[in-house]
Parts: C-alpha cells; sequence; structure tokens
C-alpha cells in the first residue's frame, strides 16, 4: 500500500514488488520503464563521532526521503546517460586495432571505483578552511573551493585490505581518476596534502619487527586516509605492518602524480598549491640518500609497496621512482618560476642519473638491487615505474631523458622473455620476480606473485616505448587469467600464483589499466 509503513524487525524478512500493465496492439509493441532507486543519505563510519553525508544530498536533501525523485529523476534522464555512456565508449568499441579482451577489461576494471566500499561525501556546510587544514594551517589557497565543489573521495585498497586511499597503490590505480573524474583526483590530493603537513604523535606498535613510533610524521606522505571501522581523514595511517614514515615510495608517489596531474589538467592553481608540499617531501625524502650520490637508498627491509620483498641499498624501483621525482622537481620548478630550486635538483639528477647506471645496469636490465645478495640480480618486472610515469607525462625525450631509451627497451625486451613468456608459457602475465635462469624469485612471499595491477602498468610502459604488441600479450595473460580462467570477474585480486594462490579479492591497483589506455592515445 502508499503511504508509511513500519520499518521490518531485525531478522525479519521482506520482499516487494512493482507492476504495471498496458495494451498492446496486435504486431505493435510497447516499452514499460521501471526504475529502482535507494536513498541512503547519511554515512557514520564505525567510529560513529561524525555524520557525513553523500555527495548526492546537493540536489536530493539528506531526509532519506529522495527514492521518488531519484526514480523520476533516472526515469526522466536514463535516456541520455546512455547516450552519453555510448559516446564515451564507442571510439574504442569500435577501434579495430584493438583486441576485444582489452576493450572488456578497459571498462570492466571500472566496477572497482563503486564497488570499493566507496564514498563520496559532501563538506559539511560551516567547514572552514582552518578545520580542513590542520593545526599546521597549510594555507593551501585552493584547498576550500575544490573539496566544496567535488567533496571528499575515497575508496579502499580492496574489499579485504580495508584502508582508504592507500596511497602506494593508488599511485597505479589513479590514471583511472585522473583520466576520467579529474577533480576527484585533485580533491583526493589535497587531503594527502593537508595530511602530509601534519602529524599524529600518538605511538603505536608495529607488526613487523615489533618497533614503536608515532602514528604520523610532518612532511610524509601517509599510507592511508583511514580505517573505515574508525574515523577516516581524522585518523589516518590505519596501516599496521610497518611504520611508512620509512618507506621511500609514498613521497615520491606524491610528487609523479602532482606533476602527472598538472600535465594533463592543465590546473595552474593546484601545482602552485603543491608545490611547498612536493618540497617538503622530497626534504624528507633526501635523508634516505646516505652517501650523497644522488641517488636513494633502500633500508634493508621491505620499506615500500612491494611490504614483504626486502629492498637493500640502491634498488630498480625505488631508484627509478626517485629519480623521476627528481626530474618532475625540475619541471615544476621550471614552470613555476623557481630557478633555486631547479638548479638543486638539477645537480641531484646529474649526479643520481650515474650511480643509478652504475649500481644497477647490468648491461640487459636494471638488477633488483645494489646489495650483492642471492636475489640482488633478479629481474623484476616493476623495475620501470619512473619510466612509466615519466613517459605518461612527454618527459622521457631529449635533455630530458633519465633512462637511457636503449636501457629501458632492453629491460622491457628482458622482462617480456623472462618475467612474461618464461613464466606460465607466457599465459598469465608477468611475475613480480624471475632469476636470470628463468626459474621465479622465490626470496619473498611477493617475488613470485603476479600482481595484476603492475602487469598493466608494465604492459603501458611497453606501449609507450613502442613495444606494443608485447604489451597487449603481457596485459592479455592477466585479464584471461582472472576474467575467464579463474571467475574473478569484477573482482580482480592484488595477486596470483603460478598454482593455486591468490590474494585480497576486489583490489584497487588493476585500475591502472586506464594507462594503457593513455599510452594508446
Amino acid at each position: 500500500p502508499a503511504g508509511k509503513s513500519s520499518p521490518t524487525e531485525k531478522g525479519e524478512v521482506t520482499a516487494a514488488a512493482v507492476c504495471a500493465s498496458c495494451r498492446v496492439p496486435a504486431h505493435g509493441h510497447r516499452t514499460l520503464e521501471l526504475a529502482l532507486a535507494w536513498d541512503m543519505p547519511r554515512v557514520h563510519f564505525g567510529s560513529k563521532e561524525k555524520l557525513h553525508l553523500r555527495r548526492y544530498t546537493r540536489f536530493f536533501g539528506s531526509g532519506g526521503d529522495a527514492a521518488p525523485a531519484l526514480s523520476h529523476h533516472a526515469l526522466t534522464h536514463y535516456e541520455e546517460w546512455e547516450r552519453k555512456i555510448e559516446a564515451w565508449q564507442k571510439p574504442i568499441l569500435e577501434n579495430s586495432q584493438l583486441p576485444s579482451w582489452y576493450k572488456s577489461a578497459l571498462f570492466n576494471e571500472l566496477y572497482f571505483m563503486t564497488d570499493g566500499g566507496t564514498i563520496w561525501v559532501e563538506l559539511p556546510p560551516d567547514c572552514h578552511a582552518e578545520d580542513l587544514q590542520g593545526p599546521a594551517g597549510a594555507g593551501f589557497s585552493h584547498l576550500l573551493p575544490v573539496l566544496r565543489e567535488y567533496g571528499r573521495f575515497a575508496y579502499l585498497e580492496g574489499q579485504e585490505y580495508r584502508m582508504y586511499n592507500t596511497y602506494d597503490v593508488h599511485f597505479y590505480a589513479s590514471f583511472a581518476l585522473v583520466m576520467l573524474w579529474p577533480k576527484l583526483q585533485i580533491s583526493l590530493q589535497y587531503d594527502i596534502a593537508v595530511t602530509v603537513v601534519n602529524e599524529d604523535v600518538q605511538p603505536r606498535q608495529y607488526l613487523m619487527g615489533g618497533q614503536t613510533a608515532q602514528v604520523k610524521l610532518k612532511n610524509v606522505v601517509p599510507h592511508d586516509i583511514g580505517d573505515p571501522g574508525d574515523e577516516p581523514w581524522q585518523r589516518v595511517n590505519a596501516y599496521l605492518m610497518h611504520d611508512t614514515a620509512d618507506w621511500k615510495d609514498l613521497n615520491l608517489k606524491f610528487v609523479l602524480q602532482v606533476y602527472r596531474d598538472y600535465y594533463l589538467t592543465h590546473d595552474s592553481l593546484y601545482l602552485r598549491d603543491m608545490w611547498p608540499v612536493c618540497q617538503a617531501v622530497m626534504e624528507s625524502e633526501l635523508k634516505f640518500d646516505t652517501d650523497n650520490d644522488g641517488l636513494i637508498e633502500n633500508g634493508g627491509f621491505a620499506d615500500q609497496t612491494y611490504d614483504a620483498w626486502v629492498v637493500n641499498g640502491a634498488s630498480a624501483y625505488c631508484g627509478g621512482l626517485w629519480l623521476a621525482a627528481v626530474c618532475m622537481m625540475c619541471k615544476m620548478a621550471e614552470v613555476l618560476g623557481d630557478a633555486e630550486i631547479q638548479q638543486k635538483y638539477t645537480d641531484i639528477l646529474s649526479k643520481g642519473k650515474e650511480a643509478f647506471e652504475r649500481m644497477l645496469w647490468n648491461g640487459k636490465y636494471y638488477n633488483y638491487d645494489s646489495s650483492g645478495s642471492d636475489s640482488s640480480s633478479s629481474i623484476m618486472s616493476d623495475q620501470c615505474a619512473g619510466q612509466w610515469f615519466l613517459g605518461a607525462c612527454g618527459l622521457d625525450q631529449g635533455e630530458l631523458e633519465v633512462f637511457p631509451k636503449s636501457h629501458v627497451v632492453s629491460a622491457l625486451k628482458t622482462i617480456f622473455e623472462k618475467n612474461v613468456m618464461s613464466f606460465a608459457g607466457g599465459t598469465m602475465g608477468a611475475v613480480n620476480g624471475m632469476r636470470p635462469d628463468g626459474v621465479p624469485d622465490t626470496s619473498s612471499v611477493q617475488s613470485n606473485e603476479v600482481w595484476i595491477g603492475v602487469v598493466y602498468a608494465l604492459a603501458a610502459t611497453m606501449i609507450q616505448e613502442g613495444l606494443v604488441e608485447e604489451g597487449f600479450r603481457t596485459a592479455e595473460g592477466c585479464y584471461r587469467t582472472v576474467w575467464e580462467r579463474l571467475g574473478m570477474a569484477f573482482q580482480t585480486p592484488e595477486a596470483y600464483r603460478e598454482k593455486k594462490v591468490y590474494r585480497s579479492l576486489a583490489y584497487m591497483r588493476p585500475l591502472s589499466i586506464w594507462s594503457m589506455q593513455l599510452a594508446l592515445e
């Protein structure tokens, strides 16, 4: 019946049906339209400390009585939505140069944008810049207008790894946001920037090594924006394995995203606001260059996104990200007319490039690290991550070239030959680590995994370097394994092994497939 009804009791099962009727003339047809709407405007996280209103409440109110209006809106707009979706997807779907599996992967991996425990909320109307800036009062001129207009956005690292906006992973996934919803990427970056300049001095004991340290240091990038079971944005760094203030990749991934976002959006207000933060996190990062050779060193523990794979000394992954970030500091300083900083980082870059080549290049690819350990000479599928971002920003040519072209191509061809084609018959993507003799690296629980999001990024790097066929072949292995063989469609895991093992279903990183599209475009 129409009108009010009492809510169902806990445990009570209920069902509803909608029916409509019409006359269908002989040889004729009629269309019936049905709409289904949920109205759940108010959100509390686990701590119940704050009430959040979802983004759509600015159009439909937060009274919880908007379902009829939402249904009406859907029925009067769905044809237009379909037209717009068509216009967006058609050029890709009708491009006969692109394989069918890729078209499926590209659009369907986007399931995680909404199914990733995703939350998009309004700023409270009485919110002031000071409330957002935190005690440090960062002075971002554009922070309030951006968050006012576009709200706050957060999605989980994965449905099993429940931390919001896990930043070392978002680095990969962020291509989907910046290419499709660029203002949400910029809003997310402002939230991270505010966290960078503030600290949380509460002590906490970490699981690895049992060390105690403060939850969040000033001028370092957080691991995540918080736990949905607590109060995200308010209390960050829900990750308990390591003290990530000592991780080597987080600060660099912030700098790389800032320039990439600027390059793709031309948002100079954003660049100007982020510039002091980039300087602060790079200054924090410089302490990891212990021998002053222009290249940072890893600390002998798993101090980066591969959080169970130990790295010691100079490394292909973090060293490469470092040089790419240094290059982008030079470029941003040039754009903003900061000659002093430009000179500082230009000097670091020329020293660091020389050290990187001397310590890691072995004639075919970049060694995993410079420690001389048994797994030092492993072939890491992600060794060109810095080059991936440089290529996405057009910073890989001429005098800007950080890694010699011939070395990048040789490394990618080696990865294709060893990590892709010598693993599972070339049908499962690229294994993270491969020994030079063609046996997967089993020195850690992560070195013999395939990480789907890393493989899509690797494929994009191959495409950027002109190895288009190899790129598609590499990514296809992951798509077919996940979506066809394992039956994990719409829950792409973080990782699988050649046999019997997968880990962390419904994960953020595979959204990196959008970097393949950027490379193709």
